[in-house]
């Protein structure tokens, strides 16, 4: 079987995709062929422009249709998940009272200027997400949700004051990569305030991956669709190694 892969639309390997973008000019036929050009200029083969609309004074949103000629060599690619273990709220408290004798502190915040706060709220908040729990029911995990808009310095802070073991950043807002920034500030605060090495820092949102994280010094990334639980497991089996070593 092979392992080059392209998209696939009518049939299998026919490289055809949908693009859809905003121009700043005002929408019209000679619009619609500078969205074509561009995306022909980008390498793509049979470009049709789809839809050409005005969305505001002086920009113009567009649908288009092309087809790729490159694929990608899956067997070449490198990009781990988080390992986490398949356990009940049950089994995770069982195994923290057993391998940590001690609740854990977890705090976690959407940091920056990001008042978005569902994916924190999913895995902290009591009632959890898709009928799993959030770490707050869970009696050997000490929880703490800081909301919204909440500084770099500010969850520094907290997690000194609080002796925080891990710490979870949240960030919905990417414009401009101002989840990178943000997520690398905190790192960097950590560090200087020598709280690094003590704290599990894991980062989430939805453009996160696992590999982001590692790249950014994050100990863990979660993105779209995370339960709470693989982030208490991953959390308390990562607690357990560490009271080991």
């Amino acid at each position: 079987m092979s392992t080059l892969v392209k998209p696939y639309g009518d049939t299998l390997d026919d490289g055809a995709m949908q693009l859809s973008f905003t121009l700043p000019i005002e929408w019209s036929e000679a619009a619609d062929e500078a969205a074509r050009q561009l995306v022909a200029k980008m390498g793509f083969e049979e470009v049709a422009v789809a839809e050409g609309r005005r969305i505001a004074s002086g920009f113009s949103f567009f649908v288009v249709y092309a087809r790729t000629p490159v694929s990608a060599d899956v067997s070449a690619i490198s990009a781990p998940s988080v390992k986490t273990h398949a356990m009940s709220m049950e089994e995770i408290d069982a195994f923290i009272r057993e391998r940590v004798r001690r609740k854990i502190r977890v705090a976690g915040a959407c940091i920056g200027t990001d008042a978005h706060t569902v994916g924190i709220d999913a895995i902290l908040n009591m009632k959890g997400y898709n009928g799993d729990y959030g770490l707050e029911r869970y009696k050997e995990f000490e929880a703490f949700n800081l909301g919204s808009q909440v500084s770099v310095e500010e969850l520094v802070r907290f997690t000194r004051d609080h002796s925080i073991d891990a710490l979870l950043a949240s960030q919905v807002v990417t414009q401009k990569g101002s989840d990178i920034t943000n997520f690398t500030a905190l790192g960097e605060l950590l560090e200087a305030e020598g709280l690094r090495d003590r704290v599990i820092l894991i980062c989430g949102g939805p453009r996160v991956t696992n590999l982001l994280a590692a790249e950014l010094g994050f100990d863990a990334g979660f993105g779209r669709g995370t339960l709470p639980s693989e982030v208490a497991a991953f959390i308390a089996h990562r607690m357990a190694d560490r009271r080991a070593a």
